[in-house]
């Protein structure tokens, strides 16, 4: 088996018809090629694992260049773990032959920064009443702890605050087509980041039934 999984940019979401003539909405993502720039052994690093460079970038200092030995001026390196006997060396790249159609898979991306935001958007609460004279309590958060016991607010309490710009995972989404010519993979339903965002696609960790 090959590597675990590979790097992607999400080009934004379309539908398509499958065979039976029913309407999927995918988000299609360029996925890879990446190339390997680090083979990672246990004996020496204390795991196994393979890094892969993505993306371009202008500049890079000189320990980065001299990491990459000429390989290229990736903008992103991040590690995958190698399922099973596959073996690879520095510079190999790898593209979509680790994905066939119907596989199941996780995707994780940045989610879409929206700024500082109330409860009721950030996390579904209902409002106060909206009648017997109570003109501000539409949107308010209510009561966040009595003033005896315990005397205090928890940690995790749900309040106002930054929404958004967190890693997120959508896992066991299928793959309903990928265009090997383009590098494209479409993948059935939403995935989290905004267009031209980077997310990592791997095999799904917790596999589902596929439809």
């Amino acid at each position: 088996m090959p590597l675990e999984g590979l790097l992607g940019r999400k080009l934004g979401m379309t539908q398509v018809f499958d065979k039976e003539g029913r309407i999927h909405g995918v988000t299609v993502v360029e996925a890879g090629p990446v190339v390997v720039t680090q083979v990672k052994s246990a004996e020496k690093d204390g795991y196994a694992a393979v890094q892969v460079g993505y993306g371009m970038r202008k500049r890079l200092n000189s320990a980065m260049r001299g990491h990459l030995k000429k390989l290229g001026d990736f903008r992103l390196l991040r590690e995958f773990r190698v399922v099973g006997d596959e073996t690879y060396s520095v510079g190999d790249r790898v593209g979509l032959d680790l994905f066939e159609e119907g596989d199941l898979v996780d995707v994780v991306g940045v989610s879409r920064g929206r700024g500082f935001a109330g409860g009721v958007r950030r996390w579904n609460f209902s409002g106060g009443p909206k009648t017997h004279g109570q003109s501000d309590r539409h949107r308010a958060p209510g009561s966040i702890g009595a003033g005896t016991t315990p005397g205090r607010v928890y940690k995790g309490q749900h309040m106002a605050g930054h929404m958004g710009a967190a890693q997120v995972t959508a896992k066991n989404l299928r793959i309903i087509a990928k265009d090997e010519g383009k590098g494209l993979l479409l993948i059935e339903g939403a995935v989290p980041g905004a267009t031209n965002g980077t997310v990592r696609i791997r095999r799904a960790v917790k596999q589902g039934k596929k439809k």
